[in-house]
């Protein structure tokens, strides 16, 4: 979390900060990226630095919180469908904000990953529980497996689709659809017997 210093910064500075370490650890890698040359980039001192943050994992995770904060933003909340054609619509809506910000932002979308799995975001496990529980009382989503469990498989195969999708430009024009099938077979109930 940053230092007090660091919020009472102007926000377009903040954000220029924050956009700088962004940059390096996507290009770098989160793990490898150097704390020297990321302050250096953006215009701070080691000193001035060390009054923002704690260090470099301080800046990767205030760097890693504002992307999911971003990414929620563009996402909005779950907004209870009142049918099963309703529901796939917000769905398809909501898939097509996130697959937008993460394609005009490839530095989002080096990091998605490490962000969701360093950093816990409530904002999500809201969204995709409230999606599920709504799936469910439409009877779109199968109500025989734990919630839990679907939602962290759920979450799971929505991090694929985001990257599968993104890493093809050029996708067949089926491409969403095997995405949307792909979800409908996780969510239907079998037996498994």
């Amino acid at each position: 979390m940053p230092l007090p210093r660091f919020t009472r910064l102007p926000g377009d500075r903040r954000a220029e900060i924050l956009r700088t370490a962004r940059e390096m650890f996507a290009e770098h890698g989160p793990d490898t990226a150097s704390y020297n040359k990321i302050i250096a980039a953006a215009g701070i001192s080691k000193t001035a630095a060390y009054h923002y943050f704690d260090g470099r994992e301080d800046l990767l995770s205030a760097v890693l919180d504002d992307l999911l904060a971003r990414l929620h933003g563009s996402l909005g909340p779950w907004r209870e469908a009142a049918s099963p054609a309703e529901f796939w619509r917000g769905l398809r809506d909501g898939f097509a904000r996130l697959h937008g910000h993460l394609a005009e932002r490839p530095d989002d979308l080096a990091l998605v990953d490490v962000a969701l799995a360093r950093v816990p975001d409530h904002r999500f496990d809201a969204y995709l529980g409230a999606l599920i529980d709504n799936g469910r009382a439409l009877g779109v989503i199968r109500a025989d497996v734990d919630r839990e469990l679907l939602l962290a498989a759920t979450a799971a195969v929505f991090r694929v689709l985001d990257n599968w999708m993104l890493a093809r430009p050029d996708a067949p024009a089926d491409a969403l659809r095997q995405a949307w099938g792909l979800l409908a077979g996780l969510w239907s109930a079998t037996d498994a017997d």
